[in-house]
């Protein structure tokens, strides 16, 4: 129990701090089912343009 109570805020903390990793993964796996690109910029000049999107 006390080392609990001494790490509180570290543990605290980390559940955080995973939580946000965990939601940040989720919204990149929607937005790639969805369609979208993860760079939010436009395709025009970059040089992986072609790796990114298949041709049409």
């Amino acid at each position: 129990m006390d080392w609990l109570k001494a790490n509180l805020g570290t543990i605290v903390v980390s559940l955080i701090l995973a939580a946000i990793v965990v939601l940040i993964i989720v919204k990149m796996v929607r937005d790639k089912k969805k369609g979208k690109s993860s760079c939010g910029c436009g395709c025009s000049s970059c040089a992986m343009r072609d790796s990114c999107h298949g041709k049409k």
